[in-house]
């Protein structure tokens, strides 16, 4: 480890903690070594993040040479592995983080970098690609570009869905400071019609399969889906606030979070990160820490449907992720339970070796200072039955029940809690070299950087991670509004329409600076029953349609919605609930009030199409009738 920094207190809390006991005098003044090293670690690390994650986003960036404006890449890495491209995923993140310091502290560079990606985005979005054409949203789902902003035509995970939810997070943060500031205007006509269209793309498509974030198992994903609920609830709540309305997003949400908790493992107490595919794996994945602390709201405290981070679930889903790694790493040898290791993004990884990913153990603290967080702002912890073996790694000798702050348990609940999350913290810290460079991985034997250079990503989590023990959090994404289950789940899709942001309007004035209170009062969350538009109907197509693999199903019919007749811009259907003994095709279309003819198509994978038997089908639609109703209608079809 002669690479390794001799400024930062190496191992302290690692090796002082592990020869300590809970409640001694040593153990807490092992406690206070292992803060001030992770107080030097974080004073020392944070400016020299900061510039290296600049440096990474054109196309002034000093390692972005070549890359377009706002594009952030993901690594100055071209070789070993290459990851000189932007992904959307990646950029997101970045772009969340760098909107939520923004929120908190004005800078106009920052704000430069925000209206670049802005801009950018808009570009890209209307890139053709080979996940799909942007005229159904297809395309919005490609992973990544080339940093000039180009088509990437190489073989690839794909689509991967996560993508569209990720940018519409990220760029409702600005757009909800531009609302708070005063600048509904600017909101509403430059930065909402790019979110538009990854929220219509995420109301159309959440329920298909994908690839995972690690791009390399097809199936569902918790944090996909995670992410794309919070996506469909802020989206909502964002459109009231413009005097729009995203309805998609209002009657999706709720099915999003329902599918969300078949991903719990009762029986292991932890999330399968990845169903319906990808069952080789344990389903133990940072990918799960990685969801709770991107859907983290403090406005919701614990809750475990929306699997907040000090949620029960959450807890006990972070200790079975955290344990899956004590034994295959030999840099974790000899560290027990309930002290910090390395860990990485799930134990069965091969990826370069399969390493410890620095944003892995700076997510796995930031999950644990958002609980912090909380429970002082709640002047209580609550400890069930299920989060028991979290805390009692901790703390042995804890019981269930809830311990106001009034009480010297919570107290020691707090600092064994902040100990343990400044352990992952100094692990980290362990294996940063000297100038305090992030690379993806460490090794598993020597902690030597492995893989990727200055991983944008890795420091986008360490700045994140500081924040949250600063006591520094995201404002909310209406999380409140979105929490309940509906009793009946369903894989309700909504068609989108999809329309490119003009380069005329996406440009932002100049001297957008803070105006706090000139936003006026919050709108109201829009209600699941109140619709702005009387006269769209919500048509929901059943069809059952035999297909071969390859084949896919379309509505077409003597209306715009879809298509006036014309395949080529026929409404696809999903086939999410497709069964060998129930051959279901579905996809819900909004439309307007009267009457409309339409058919069935099958389209064979070499594009040729085969059309149900005449005659027409035809179809009478109501309005709501009454103003702010809302009007829906299902039929349900066989293949004539």
């Amino acid at each position: 480890m002669h690479a390794l920094s001799s400024l930062f207190l190496l191992g302290t809390c690692a090796v002082q903690a592990a020869l300590g006991h809970p409640g001694t005098a040593r153990d807490k003044r092992d406690t206070a070594i292992c803060k001030r090293s992770v107080d030097s670690f974080i004073e020392q690390e944070t400016p020299i993040a900061w510039a290296r994650l600049l440096c990474n986003i054109g196309p002034s960036g000093c390692a972005a040479s070549g890359a377009a404006s706002g594009v952030v890449v993901a690594s100055p890495s071209k070789a070993n592995p290459d990851y000189w491209y932007t992904w959307t995923r990646d950029a997101s993140l970045v772009l969340t983080g760098i909107a939520d310091v923004f929120a908190h502290n004005y800078s106009s560079s920052l704000q430069g970098t925000i209206h670049n990606f802005a801009v950018s985005q808009a570009q890209l979005q209307g890139v053709s690609n080979p996940s799909g054409s942007f005229s159904n949203g297809a395309g919005l789902a490609e992973p990544k570009f080339m940093v000039d902003l180009t088509q990437f035509t190489g073989e690839w995970g794909r689509p991967q869905r996560d993508g569209p939810p990720l940018r519409a997070i990220a760029l409702m943060q600005y757009a909800k400071w531009l609302v708070d500031n005063g600048y509904k205007d600017t909101a509403k006509d430059v930065v909402w019609p790019v979110i538009k269209n990854d929220l219509a793309y995420t109301a159309q498509y959440w329920n298909e399969t994908g690839f995972d974030l690690w791009e390399e198992v097809p199936g569902s994903s918790f944090f996909t889906i995670a992410s794309s609920h919070r996506a469909l609830v802020e989206g909502a709540a964002l459109a009231a606030q413009l005097d729009t309305e995203c309805r998609a997003c209002v009657t999706v949400a709720p099915h999003v979070l329902c599918f969300q908790q078949s991903f719990w493992k009762a029986s292991g107490g932890h999330v399968v990160s990845n169903i319906n595919g990808g069952e080789y794996r344990s389903g133990k994945d940072a990918n799960s820490i990685l969801a709770s602390i991107h859907t983290f709201d403090p406005a919701v405290g614990c809750d475990a449907v929306t699997f907040q981070p000090c949620s029960d679930k959450g807890l006990s889903n972070h200790k079975a992720y955290v344990d899956s790694f004590r034994s295959i790493y030999t840099i974790n040898s000899g560290i027990p339970p309930g002290k910090a290791v390395a860990v990485g993004r799930y134990s069965e990884d091969v990826y370069y070796g399969g390493h410890p990913w620095y944003l892995a153990n700076f997510a796995a603290a930031e999950q644990l200072y958002d609980a912090i967080y909380v429970w002082k702002k709640e002047n209580s912890i609550t400890i069930t039955q299920l989060s028991l073996p979290f805390f009692k790694d901790l703390l042995p000798t804890i019981t269930t029940g809830t311990y106001p702050s009034s009480s010297p348990t919570f107290q020691a609940i707090l600092d064994a809690v902040l100990a343990y999350a400044d352990g992952f913290i100094d692990v980290a810290a362990q294996y940063t070299p000297q100038d305090g460079s992030l690379a993806e991985q460490f090794d598993r034997n020597t902690g030597a950087p492995v893989s990727a250079t200055h991983l944008t990503w890795s420091y986008s989590a360490f700045l994140t991670a500081a924040e949250r023990r600063a006591g520094v959090v995201p404002p909310g994404w209406s999380a409140a509004h979105g929490k309940t289950v509906p009793a009946t789940c369903s894989r309700v899709q909504v068609a989108g329409t999809y329309a490119l942001a003009s380069t005329s309007t996406t440009s932002f004035p100049a001297n957008l600076t803070p105006d706090p209170g000139a936003g006026g009062a919050p709108a109201p969350f829009p209600s699941a029953g109140a619709c702005a538009d009387a006269g769209e109907v919500y048509v929901t197509f059943n069809a059952r349609v035999a297909t071969q693999w390859g084949q896919t199903v379309k509505v077409v019919g003597s209306s715009a919605e879809v298509g006036a007749w014309d395949v080529g811009r026929a409404v696809g259907l999903s086939a999410s609930g497709y069964a060998a003994g129930d051959p279901l095709w579905s996809i819900t279309v909004p439309m307007r009030a009267g009457t409309v003819q339409y058919k069935y198509v099958r389209v064979n994978a070499d594009g040729s199409v085969q059309w149900e038997s005449d005659p027409n089908r035809s179809l009478s639609l109501s309005a709501a009738g009454a103003p702010g109703a809302c009007a829906a209608k299902t039929v349900n079809d066989t293949w004539r």
